[in-house]
């Protein structure tokens, strides 16, 4: 049959749950395309890129009425039959719009008609002149003095961001005539692998890690890597992907936050000669597509990026690891609401490769699996070398006096620590100056005008900002209310406690790491390039401080305010303050200075805490799960949250019933339905939310219900008022 008579069957990216059918008549090629191709198609009044999913003889919908294709763009299918089965499972299990599913896994620029060319990628290099000057760095220049010397070591060259600094930095050194920017190639003594660093003789406990995941090389087997901070997981990583690339494979590294990857691309450069693909939102969209075209032709055998990169082709995969795996940064929380580590599972299994989950404070689910013998357990109770786990002590701060959430005995304790000559790290998940404008004369406080929420002061730039919804202003100079010019802040923001900082330790050079002091490219690599080198001798942040860095001088690390989370609704809070306190305490004590930590609470007895600093995570994790069990809570049982969202408060709660009364004919037994209630922050960025919980006590029961139910929702009345989303297996009900 010629292929201009076929039937194509496209995936068109619109909110709508079903493809579309085309004439291939616009084809233009004698030959039908593949599943996973893109096409130019007409739709509505717009040209979209579609993809592919089947060449049909015949379609339900009368011919005269199919529309044709416009263009094929591409030669062979960008999406290949393994990442196809894996976005159509995926579009199925989070029931989600099966063209948003496949648009979500395609970088920008494949999103759009262009056809981008393959490019080499274009690297740094010193020019004689920069040779010569990388002997005598320029002084009062440490970022160029940086790049001087990395180059120096490095005379085929780097791409920028192996180089972590501004674009800005090595546009000076080229003007200076020191760098040049080349295209790169490939190096024709080159052997597959060079560790150019010196490889660190493993643990015996490492050594067993590495063996049991080399021995699942090809075939699909899940382990669970469950590692105390600092007992040398990364080196594990290294191990195996080095006898993988001797052997041609491919390895997949995803981490849940852009901070991460500086620090382990660093590690991957100094250990391996070999291309390494880089995937993350930091990149422009041509450099994303790029790390997506080599890993595809399988010329990177190094991948590594955030949740989005589970999706990258692999020519020659053999080995997934995701790291941090406990992450809840790991699950995309709109649009495709997918987990990229449970994702990650299913495509081992897939390509019939081993998976690799690392952590020191494993989700329950995780430890859950491993109960259940689905994945093996590979531990590493103790910190590699010299390093000993840090003590750990509770400070009662009831009755103590104290300013900006720094306790007498904290400020003993940081001088003494910092008199010895190591560095301290001090958490507090709460960024600002102060979460509340209070004004002292009539009570009135700084609310945000489109949430439920207040304002917090941000002192420095001037202003009140919203973290829910993202609107500021500028501070009031005079209460909107009374007219008093008495407003104060309440409370303690990471810009406060620096403040404070500054003048118990005016002689100690102070560095804030959060979202407001890294929001520029290049500030956050270069503010952990300062803490990891001593120079910043007390370290401030928020939770970003806090995950997977390494610090070698950090001695002392304190937790302000351990109370946040430890009276909270959801179920999950717990997990997570338990894990948040561990990932802090895990910075100290990891070279060979012994640690310690200081966790200040008001709340001395609670049984967490009590439990975290006499037995550490394992045991709060058993009874954890034991508590999940009796109550019958994830992961003993499925959850998926339908949510909704209007500018008028009455639209989402008239839409959540009415589903609930299409969810009820297909409840069954086991299934349970909660509410229609209002979000714990019912209006949030100006619109009013509310929610429906949906729990079943087997995964299969709330699947059936939701593939019987999501399809009829399009077909209620308040429908086309609300705006609303499916989460299967929610990590936040709020």
């Amino acid at each position: 049959m010629p292929a201009s008579t076929l039937i194509l069957e496209i995936a068109v990216p619109s909110p709508l749950y079903r493809s579309f059918d085309y004439r291939a008549a616009g084809a233009g090629s004698d030959q039908p395309p593949e599943a996973g191709t893109r096409v130019l198609v007409p739709f509505g009044r717009s040209k979209v890129v579609g993809i592919l999913l089947a060449v049909k003889q015949h379609s339900d919908h009368p011919a005269g009425k199919l529309k044709n294709i416009l263009e094929i763009l591409d030669p062979e299918p960008v999406l290949d039959t393994g990442l196809m089965q894996l976005l159509r499972w995926t579009a199925r299990y989070y029931h989600h719009p099966i063209g948003e599913t496949l648009s979500t896994a395609l970088p920008a620029l494949l999103r759009k008609p262009a056809r981008p060319s393959q490019r080499s990628d274009m690297v740094w290099t010193l020019t004689e002149s920069g040779r010569q000057q990388a002997a005598q760095p320029p002084p009062g220049a440490p970022r160029q003095a940086l790049v001087l010397q990395a180059l120096a070591d490095q005379p085929r060259g780097l791409q920028r961001e192996a180089l972590q600094v501004p674009l800005a930095v090595l546009k000076r050194l080229q003007h200076k005539g020191w760098l040049r920017q080349v295209e790169s190639a490939p190096d024709p003594d080159a052997t597959p692998v060079h560790a150019t660093a010196t490889r660190h003789t493993l643990t015996a406990q490492q050594q067993a890690a590495a063996e049991a995941v080399q021995s699942g090389f090809g075939r699909f087997q899940p382990f669970l890597l469950e590692g105390v901070t600092g007992s040398g997981k990364t080196e594990v990583y290294l191990c195996l992907i080095e006898q993988l690339l001797q052997s041609g494979k491919q390895t997949l590294v995803l981490v849940p936050e852009i901070g991460l990857t500086p620090q382990l691309v660093a590690r991957f450069r100094q250990r391996f000669n070999v291309p390494l693909a880089v995937l993350h939102s930091g990149l422009n969209d041509r450099q994303r597509l790029q790390a997506w075209q080599q890993a595809a032709a399988g010329t990177a055998g190094l991948i590594l990026g955030t949740r989005s990169a589970i999706f990258t082709p692999l020519k020659n995969p053999g080995l997934i690891i995701v790291d941090e795996e406990h992450d809840a940064s790991l699950k995309q929380q709109d649009g495709l609401r997918y987990s990229a580590r449970d994702l990650a599972v299913w495509r081992a299994r897939q390509l019939h490769i081993p998976v690799l989950l690392g952590s020191a404070t494993p989700s329950l689910e995780s430890l859950y699996n491993v109960q259940e013998d689905r994945y093996r357990l590979l531990d590493l109770p103790q910190r590699a070398g010299k390093a000993l786990a840090p003590t750990m002590r509770l400070l009662d701060l009831r009755g103590q006096k104290m300013r900006d959430l720094l306790s007498a005995t904290l400020l003993e304790a940081m001088a003494a620590h910092l008199q010895r000559g190591g560095q301290v790290l001090l958490f507090l998940n709460r960024r600002g100056f102060a979460p509340v404008l209070l004004c002292h004369a009539c009570g009135w406080v700084a609310e945000c005008r489109r949430c439920d929420a207040r304002m917090t002061l941000h002192q420095r730039s001037g202003e009140l900002r919203c973290h829910h919804c993202g609107s500021q202003r500028r501070i009031d100079r005079h209460c909107p209310a009374c007219g008093s010019s008495e407003l104060l802040g309440i409370g303690e923001g990471t810009e406060r406690i620096e403040q404070a900082l500054q003048q118990h330790f005016p002689d100690i050079p102070v560095l804030r790491i959060d979202r407001d002091t890294t929001r520029r490219k290049g500030e956050l690599e270069a503010a952990l390039s300062a803490a990891g080198s001593g120079a910043a001798r007390i370290l401030l942040g928020t939770q970003m401080l806090a995950k997977g860095h390494h610090f070698p001088g950090v001695t002392l690390a304190a937790i302000l305010d351990a109370d946040q989370g430890l009276f909270s609704s959801d179920f999950r809070a717990g997990e997570r303050m338990a894990q948040m306190i561990v990932q802090v305490a895990g910075r100290a004590g990891r070279a060979e200075k012994p640690g310690e930590v200081m966790i200040q609470t008001h709340h001395p007895d609670h049984p967490l805490l009590l439990q975290l600093v006499a037995s550490g995570y394992p045991a709060f994790a058993r009874a954890a799960l034991e508590e999940r069990r009796e109550a019958q809570l994830p992961p003993y049982a499925s959850m998926a949250l339908l949510r909704a969202e209007a500018t008028d408060s009455g639209h989402p709660r008239a839409f959540l019933e009415a589903a609930r009364e299409l969810a009820e004919a297909y409840q069954g037994e086991t299934v349970q339905l909660w509410g229609p209630v209002a979000a714990p922050m019912e209006r949030r960025a100006g619109r009013y939310r509310a929610q429906l919980l949906i729990q079943a006590q087997q995964r299969g029961e709330l699947q059936r219900l939701l593939g019987h139910w999501i399809p009829l929702l399009a077909g209620i009345p308040q429908v086309r008022r609300v705006r609303w989303s499916i989460d299967v297996d929610p990590v936040d009900l709020f």
